[in-house]
């Protein structure tokens, strides 16, 4: 953006005086996104997993000095303005509706519960060969999002496109007078966020608000709305023409019809259209991100060079460097795009640039870099991405980082708002990576991390993780690395509180803190009831230890009608009021896992620990999302005859002929060879594929017999059609063995849109 707002327009605005500073051109929520911020309104706002106050200093720090806050700070900025308001996000509204009333130029709202992002990609697309067209940068669509869109207007724009999205009713009319469409597209009504609606009836009429007053309005045919003169109802029969974009599900046709509706609306004609159907670009609404050669993270946004695109991706890339040098690869043949990306890679200044023109140029130095690779779909510039994947093995997991923030936030829900979240990245992050998973969870607030060893602490501190840190297990062995790297160890007898304190006194360390762990029925590590005495003694005895915490496990968590829960949450505040009472402090007390959160909130105290809840698997009575996609390919197709055997001691004899694959995972990589010998199946094309003989180390052979199979087809091992549960049934097993027994040898992809 470019806003070029006065700090006199800023105090009328809000009716305050600011003295003159010069102009703001930016607005920021999110410090990790400044390059230089001497420009920029930092506007500190109250989300689900942190507060934007708390990051004021760091705004400052990068030369933010003008803020808009609900409450002035604290702080030594005697050179900083602060627009104090009682709602911070009311404001940035009031801002982006302030910077809305300054352009008389069509305005496109696009709705739906499904394909708002697609139609308004590809009527961007349609457009922007008539018109200088700005839209809202990814999937940008809430009471957020709107304001921030709104705010990229530019003096030159001549026809702007926003994404507008509502979960609950009464959103939609703050939405309407924000943005004030002239022209309005309804793409799908399906049942998204329908259980916060009294009926369906009521979630269209919330919908539709946004549309009172246009000039025209498309609609999908499925919609029903009150037929009148300014709107049109379109599907993929609506032009013949439509088969040309290269796309062919029925679904993409849906919404390249919509968009050519709006743009054959707004003076594009046919034969303008069709130059560009063949030509529109597939719309990634996740970036993947995956580790590289050298040390490098390699951040794969390949699939189009879309400007406004491009620089959502650079501020991701901005947000996940910290320290670590950043690099662009920018793949291109166009002259006048590669002007366009070195006058907006002005803005993220340090960064190194590399223009290329083909997919097979992988020379360049990425060595401890942070990598962005963009292009144009028609370099393949994926296959340039994979040239710097640090492992080639062809299996994969895939974990969308949504879902992981999805589920935090549904379980979030059902907890008090003081209640604080643990998540556990303990095993690799239950298989998912430890150090992306927990780099992802300090981006998005979460209060506290732990860790079953101390070593996985120290690989978290290495990456550059802050975040308090819990060691379940802390054994004698791993003190001084505690210490060192300032992990706080679960303390589970008095020998080795003894041995710890030993440590601390020979550190020269005092308050260091430390957690108790509770023996309360679960019979694995902690502190007995008879032994809280002799703790206790030495708690007030020794100021080298300073209590955070006290927790302990529930053993049967996962049944909400247990009556043993209640017998160990009694022993837990039993055992926690007479350590109270011989402390002179106060400190914080938990006991619930993911599904303990769910099932007893009674229990939730000051925090809970989060594990693989935040995959989405648990049976519990709440909407998750599955995070993790486990997928392989076909490396050889085989025909065999009758009587031919496969694998090791033939467990296998054809008794016909037959068609197999062999795939590139084995037991090694986790698939148990309790599956072999048609006890499991994957798929390939959404059709399941028995497994033939004896699972291999390595490999694993699959019936295709009938199918269309090649080499390189996809093969699914979690997925959309074997969940999780359903393959962990197959393995006599539980999803927490699953996902731990992933071999850190298949590469993981992190997927986030």
């Amino acid at each position: 953006m470019k806003l070029g707002l006065s700090y006199q327009e800023l105090g009328d605005l809000f009716d305050q005086n600011l003295i003159d500073k010069g102009s703001i051109d930016h607005v920021s929520i999110d410090t990790r996104k400044i390059v230089e911020g001497s420009n920029t309104l930092f506007v500190a706002l109250k989300g689900e997993f942190r507060d934007g106050h708390h990051f004021i200093q760091e705004a400052y720090d990068k030369g933010v000095r003008l803020f808009l806050v609900e409450q002035n700070p604290d702080l030594n900025m005697n050179d900083a303005s602060f627009i104090v308001v009682r709602d911070p996000l009311g404001a940035l509204q009031n801002l982006a509706a302030y910077h809305r009333s300054k352009f008389e130029i069509p305005l496109i709202a696009i709705t739906g519960s499904a394909g708002k992002t697609i139609v308004k990609e590809w009527l961007g697309q349609l457009l922007s060969k008539k018109f200088r067209v700005v839209r809202s940068p990814k999937s940008y669509n809430s009471q957020i999002g709107v304001a921030l869109s709104l705010l990229e207007i530019r003096p030159d724009s001549e026809i702007a496109i926003i994404e507008a999205g509502i979960s609950k009713p009464g959103e939609m009319a703050v939405l309407k007078e924000l943005i004030r469409p002239t022209h309005g597209i309804f793409t799908m009504f399906g049942k998204a966020h329908r259980d916060n609606f009294s009926s369906a009836e009521e979630h269209i009429r919330e919908k539709v608000k946004l549309f009172e007053g246009v000039e025209s309005l498309i609609a999908h045919s499925s919609i029903e709305l009150p037929k009148d003169d300014r709107t049109k109802f379109i599907d993929r029969d609506s032009y013949t023409f439509i088969d040309e974009i290269p796309f062919h599900t029925a679904i993409s046709k849906d919404n390249a019809s919509l968009a050519v509706a709006m743009a054959m609306e707004l003076g594009v004609s046919e034969a303008e259209i069709r130059e560009v159907l063949p030509d529109l670009e597939a719309v990634v609404l996740r970036m993947e991100t995956f580790e590289g050669v050298d040390g490098s993270i390699i951040i794969n946004d390949s699939y189009n060079l879309d400007i406004d695109a491009f620089r959502s991706s650079l501020e991701y890339q901005l947000s996940l460097a910290k320290d670590k040098e950043r690099v662009v690869i920018v793949g291109t043949q166009d002259e006048h795009k590669k002007r366009e990306v070195e006058e907006l890679l002005q803005e993220f200044q340090p960064i190194r640039s590399h223009f290329v023109t083909s997919n097979s140029e992988s020379s360049v130095d990425v060595k401890d870099c942070v990598v962005l690779i963009k292009g144009n779909r028609s370099l393949h510039m994926e296959l340039l991405a994979s040239q710097f994947r640090l492992k080639k093995h062809a299996t994969f997991v895939e974990i969308n980082l949504n879902s992981v923030r999805s589920n935090i936030q549904a379980i979030k829900k059902h907890l008090p708002d003081t209640t604080q979240v643990l998540a556990m990245v303990k095993a690799a992050s239950y298989g998912s990576g430890e150090i992306k998973m927990a780099q992802y969870l300090e981006q998005i607030g979460i209060e506290y991390l732990g860790v079953a060893y101390a070593d996985e602490g120290v690989e978290l501190r290495n990456a550059g993780i802050s975040l308090p840190i819990l060691v379940m297990n802390a054994e004698p062995e791993g003190f001084q690395d505690c210490i060192k790297h300032d992990l706080e160890p679960a303390i589970f007898s008095v020998k080795q509180l003894h041995a710890f304190i030993g440590e601390l006194i020979y550190a020269g360390r005092n308050a260091y803190p430390i957690h108790l762990v509770l023996e309360t029925g679960m019979n694995r590590l902690g502190i007995a009831g008879s032994d809280l005495a002799q703790i206790i003694e030495l708690l007030q005895a020794q100021p080298e230890v300073h209590i955070k915490s006290a927790y302990s496990h529930l053993a049967t968590a996962d049944d909400p009608k247990s009556d043993f829960v209640h017998e160990q949450a009694a022993r837990f505040r039993e055992m926690c009021s007479v350590l109270s009472k011989g402390l002179s402090y106060p400190y914080s007390k938990h006991l619930l896992n993911s599904s303990g959160a769910l099932n007893f909130s009674e229990y939730h105290f000051d925090m809970v620990r989060l594990g693989i809840g935040m995959y989405g698997y648990l049976n519990a009575n709440v909407d998750l999302e599955p995070a993790l996609k486990w997928h392989s390919v076909v490396s050889q197709v085989k025909n065999i005859r009758v009587g031919d055997s496969v694998g090791y001691d033939r467990m296998k004899i054809a008794s016909e002929d037959m068609t197999i694959a062999i795939i590139p995972v084995g037991y090694a990589d986790g698939l148990r060879r309790s599956l072999s010998n048609g006890q499991g199946q994957l798929y390939i094309g959404n059709k399941p594929c028995e497994i033939l003989g004896n699972i291999c180390m390595d490999m694993t052979m699959i019936d295709v017999t009938g199918l269309d199979v090649k080499e390189g087809d996809s093969v699914e091992i979690i997925g959309e059609n074997q969940t999780m549960e359903e393959l962990a049934k197959r393995m006599n097993t539980i999803p927490y063995e699953v996902m731990t027994s992933i071999s850190k040898r298949v590469h993981r992809i992190y997927s986030e849109e």
